[in-house]
């Protein structure tokens, strides 16, 4: 398995349309998500796909990279799902978007398999 190493996650493509990160913990800045949003196009060719993310701890980004995140989700994909320990992923969900519903569908699961298979209506 190749992995694209990037600064707040490293990533694999995966044959079936799904892209796979797993987290890294740096505080997230616009900057940051700037420069990975980037790095997602160039590993997708610039096409929505949907993503299976492996959470870790990190610390809370500010409002403004809170925004940014949730206002680049669409571009870069066409679905979410958190894969982590119980707990993490809906305190994630909280924090983004505690005022309006998410802007692709998002769900948080425990177990990758499941996550894969919900994922791939989204392919």
């Amino acid at each position: 398995m190749e992995l694209i190493h990037g600064e707040i996650a490293d990533y694999h493509f995966r044959a079936d349309g799904i892209l796979v990160s797993y987290s890294k913990n740096p505080k997230r800045t616009v900057e940051l998500i700037a420069g990975n949003v980037a790095l997602v196009k160039q590993i997708t060719g610039n096409k929505p796909v949907p993503l299976l993310i492996y959470l870790c701890n990190s610390p809370m980004p500010d409002k403004a990279t809170r925004k940014y995140s949730t206002e680049q989700l669409p571009v870069i994909y066409t679905a979410m799902a958190m894969v982590s320990k119980p707990g993490l992923s809906s305190l994630i969900m909280r924090v983004l978007f505690k005022l309006k519903k998410p802007p692709i569908p998002i769900k948080s699961f425990t177990n990758d398999i499941e996550a894969r298979e919900w994922l791939r209506k989204f392919v």
